[in-house]
């Protein structure tokens, strides 16, 4: 009998498709109450970081250089007060077979699925990670199928989002274009039921391991090429996978006194998945339509239990403009001779406003780059934005206002990272898990997860369940 393939049907066999497409029985993580067991998922489904340095270096990924960008560092210096004026250092992850750290996740993903007998991988994304995932599956000689959004409902799509295609098809994988809405997620389901694939998610615990080697190799190069480990690292932060990994990897290597800082670009009120807002947004990855709602509910992917896991690690989030992502890429090629992508772009925006607060003998490090090519480059987006009626103008970048208008900085001393207030993230994570695990009362064993998801002292959460009307029996 043919199964059921209704959007409805499809989500309500969801945990035994992906049981089946990644052979982790996730129910055996599960603890008692809300939590379940994070480090023995990353422990159990993971590798070592030996085990994943090999597998990444015999497939084009990994030991990427260390760049000090003097030249912006010493702009950013031009505006900071007296003694501040951190050294600013980029991990230039574009080196990677693919161009995005995201080969180190794809690496060790499309490694799995073969040690295990799959004989192709399939994943639902945005364009970087399929273009990672079809690459490695080339070299290790899997099948590949990439589902990916490419299009508003009138087949019109973004030059960036149309350059992440074409590319993961000339890698030789099948890509399924969908129009932006529900559907992505449950077209990759039910591809993962009538294939066999793997299911090469980003939000699995072996995706999360192999971002851990690029946290690893950034600390052993800071100590190698400055003597210390860097007081801060700025990763652009959507999924959270990107900054999980790369704070596991720190943290393996004993960085654990660096500040681990996310950064976004702010596109409030601009919705990730609506059709009306798909072609306003000038930049389409690490945006804070994407960002937040995962840093406060991760487990909203396409895993039972989301493997990214951003406030156990994030001590700071901050948000950039648009317009000053935009003058920051252009910055980097003209004044360092680096032409790099827009995402990895953003945690630059932000390190530059950030360094002008450290001390001038302080290392930030910019923890990527991406590849950059023809539909990624500022221009093509610039002149898409004008066609859909944005406006592209210099002055104020506070006075930009997402899908109206994009505002170059008048002036690099108008670059700002503005803080995202930490205690309303731990508040709505907080408020998430009560709603969404229908909580109306807590054990020890679930404050102290919570503790551990947020970082936050006991009498923090207790305070918060309370107030959410949820009585504590510990």
């Amino acid at each position: 009998m043919k199964a059921d393939k209704s959007y409805e049907a499809i989500n309500a066999r969801k945990n035994e498709i992906i049981k089946n497409a990644m052979q982790i029985d996730y129910e055996q993580f599960e603890l008692p109450g809300i939590g379940f067991d994070y480090e023995r998922m990353m422990k159990e489904a993971g590798y070592s970081m030996e085990e994943m340095q090999k597998i990444q270096l015999d497939h084009g990924v990994g030991n990427t250089p260390l760049i000090e960008l003097r030249n912006l560092s010493a702009l950013s210096r031009k505006y900071a007060p007296k003694g501040k004026g951190a050294r600013i250092v980029v991990k230039d992850e574009a080196a990677n077979a693919s161009g995005s750290f995201k080969a180190r996740r794809a690496s060790i993903a499309v490694h799995h699925a073969k040690k295990l007998g799959y004989k192709g991988v399939i994943a639902a994304t945005s364009g970087n990670y399929g273009a990672a995932v079809a690459s490695q599956a080339a070299m290790q000689g899997l099948k590949c199928i990439v589902v990916q959004e490419c299009y508003d409902d009138q087949k019109i799509g973004q030059p960036e989002i149309l350059e992440k295609q074409r590319i993961c098809e000339a890698y030789g994988a099948e890509v399924v274009q969908l129009t932006v809405g529900p559907e992505l997620f449950s077209t990759h389901l039910s591809l993962l039921e009538d294939t066999g694939y793997f299911n090469a998610s980003l939000y699995t615990p072996f995706g999360i391991a192999g971002v851990e080697t690029l946290g690893y190799e950034l600390a052993m190069q800071c100590r190698e090429k400055f003597g210390k480990d860097p007081e801060a690292v700025v990763c652009t932060n959507a999924g959270g996978g990107n900054l999980t990994g790369t704070a596991r990897g720190l943290i393996k290597a004993g960085a654990i006194e660096t500040k681990i800082i996310g950064a976004c670009i702010d596109l409030k009120g601009l919705h990730m998945a609506s059709n009306k807002d798909f072609n306003r947004k000038s930049c389409t990855t690490g945006h804070t339509g994407f960002s937040l709602p995962f840093t406060t509910w991760p487990d909203r992917s396409d895993c039972p239990r989301n493997a990214a896991r951003v406030l156990r690690y994030m001590d700071e989030l901050v948000t950039v403009k648009q317009g000053e992502l935009f003058y920051i890429t252009q910055a980097l090629a003209v004044l360092e001779g680096y032409e790099r992508g827009p995402a990895g772009n953003t945690s630059l925006t932000a390190a530059f406003a950030l360094a002008q607060q450290m001390d001038e003998d302080q290392i930030l490090v910019v923890q990527e780059t991406e590849y950059t090519s023809a539909g990624k480059h500022p221009m093509p987006q610039l002149t898409f934005a004008k066609a859909n009626g944005v406006d592209v103008v210099f002055g104020s970048p506070d006075d930009e206002v997402p899908g109206q208008n994009l505002v170059f900085p008048a002036d690099p001393s108008m670059i700002k990272a503005r803080p995202y207030d930490m205690d309303k993230a731990h508040k709505s994570y907080i408020k998430n898990c009560v709603n969404n695990h229908n909580m109306t009362s807590a054990t020890e064993e679930d404050i102290q997860f919570i503790m551990a998801e947020i970082k936050c002292d006991r009498d923090y959460v207790v305070a918060e369940l309370k107030d959410k009307g949820v009585t504590i029996n510990a």
